[in-house]
């Protein structure tokens, strides 16, 4: 399960006990609320499928999915069928590569969802060997659908964006010190990327 509304408050009280920016920007956009999403294969199948296309594509795509698979479809499923019927879904050549490249771990037992290792680097290096599955991928799958509580996905430009703005830096950090700067939110950075995407859309800042 992921991070739930009342273990985000609980985190960023923790957190904000001792760090006053964090207790200041609290009073001023309140806690954000709870991003989670189921865990399995299903959520990271729609991860590959949502890359670099709209809410509204992804989600045309998905339906055509499950109208061709079925609605609680397995990897075996759609390793069963061919380009052209997975091309009408909606599935470019490349991501049917990436889905495929999914299916066929899974299905070989070489990932499995409901095991993943505890250890998060150990999570995320088994995660990225699904083509095209980056370090980000794997990090917010991990933080949305497991609810790992330290996991601090420092290459998103929306948490690097928070970041500057709430401890308000000149500019807005690159990945390796956005990294850095996040050390001392162990062990629960989970937490508080999640307040600083809520931070950095907040239309009242």
């Amino acid at each position: 399960m992921g991070l739930t509304a009342e273990k985000l408050r609980e985190d960023l009280d923790a957190l904000a006990s001792r760090e006053p920016t964090l207790a200041s920007a609290l009073v001023r956009v309140g806690y954000p609320d709870a991003r989670i999403r189921e865990p399995g294969f299903a959520t990271m199948l729609r991860t590959i499928i949502g890359q670099q296309v709209s809410v509204a594509s992804a989600a045309s795509v998905w339906r055509k999915l499950e109208a061709e698979l079925g609605p609680d479809f397995t990897p075996a499923c759609l390793l069963e069928r061919d380009f052209e019927t997975l091309r009408a879904c909606g599935l470019s050549r490349q991501k049917q590569g990436y889905a495929r490249s999914l299916c066929e771990l899974v299905a070989a037992g070489d990932l499995t969802f409901g095991n993943l290792p505890a250890d998060d680097e150990d999570a995320i290096a088994l995660l990225t060997r699904i083509k095209g599955i980056g370090r980000w991928s794997a990090e917010i799958y991990l933080l949305f659908a497991e609810g790992r509580p330290d996991i601090w996905p420092a290459g998103d430009l929306a948490v690097q964006e928070g970041v500057k703005r709430l401890l308000d830096l000149e500019e807005r950090p690159g990945e390796n010190v956005t990294r850095k700067l996040a050390q001392p939110w162990s062990p629960q950075r989970g937490s508080m990327a999640i307040f600083t995407w809520h931070f950095y859309a907040n239309p009242a800042l």
